[in-house]
Parts: structure tokens; C-alpha cells; sequence
């Protein structure tokens, strides 16, 4: 039960920060990270060239919550490609409890015609606290919506 209640309330609070933030995109994100494959996905802009990049998992025997800030965020020469790049704290509430440091490298593309982003990306992450140790397979496949414009 206390598990659910800690769930409910990360839960909540992510839809509120995209609610209430100028959340460009929100998605589904594959992929090997934070104990889990399968993620929310939302993109929270910060300015022009810099962003959260943040994901709630279910799975794995608990919840993960990643939030990457890209102080990177720059186009592919004259394409529509971007690529980016950042670092920040990744969480599993489960058995066992982990906390970390994630980086992020990856690049999108914005598809013109329909407002849907697609995007890989790798994030190796370093763990401190439960175990300390070192993980460099976390890739990604993300699929975002694009919300105002």
C-alpha cells in the first residue's frame, strides 16, 4: 500500500509539472533504464537551446524517475535533425532503492506535417546509493507529441 501511495503521488506530480510548465512534448519512451523499458516521456522547455528532459517507468519492481537537463539542445547543421546532450539525478523507489547520476546524448527529429517527435538517445548511468556501480546500456527510443506548435 505504500508502495502505491508513493507511486500516486509521483504520478500526480509529474501531470502537474507538465500541466503547469511550458511542456513542449509528452510521449512514451523503449528502452533499458532505471529498471524498467518502458517510460512517460515529457520534454519541459527551459528557453530556446535548453530543457528537462524527464521520465516516469512502471516496471521492474518499482517506479524510476529521470529528469535530464539538456543544457545542450542544438540543430544538425541546416536539417531539422537536433541533437543534445546533459546529465541529471535518476531514482528507483523499489527493492532495491537506487539513486544516481544519469548523462544523455541523443537527437530528434520534429516531424513537420504531424506534431510528433522522434527521438534516440543513450544514457549511461552511475549509481551511488544503494550499490555503487556503473550501467552503459541504457538506450532509448522516444515518440513525443508535440503540444503548441
Amino acid at each position: 500500500m505504500k508502495k502505491v501511495k508513493i507511486l500516486s503521488v509521483f504520478v500526480l506530480l509529474f501531470i502537474g509539472l507538465t500541466m503547469e510548465s511550458n511542456a513542449q512534448e509528452l510521449g512514451i519512451r523503449f528502452g533499458n533504464f532505471s529498471g524498467n523499458n518502458v517510460a512517460v516521456d515529457g520534454v519541459f522547455a527551459l528557453g530556446d537551446f535548453s530543457r528537462i528532459h524527464a521520465n516516469v517507468s512502471f516496471g521492474g519492481g518499482g517506479v524510476g524517475i529521470d529528469a535530464i537537463w539538456h543544457p545542450l539542445y542544438r540543430p544538425v547543421g541546416n536539417s531539422d535533425f537536433m541533437w543534445y546532450a546533459g546529465f541529471g539525478p535518476s531514482l528507483f523507489l523499489g527493492d532495491p532503492f537506487s539513486l544516481g547520476a544519469a548523462g544523455e546524448i541523443g537527437i530528434e527529429y520534429p516531424i513537420r506535417d504531424v506534431p510528433i517527435t522522434i527521438g534516440a538517445d543513450w544514457r549511461p548511468v552511475f549509481v551511488l546509493i544503494e550499490d555503487t556501480n556503473f550501467a552503459a546500456d541504457g538506450f532509448g527510443l522516444n515518440i513525443r507529441w508535440r503540444f503548441g506548435g
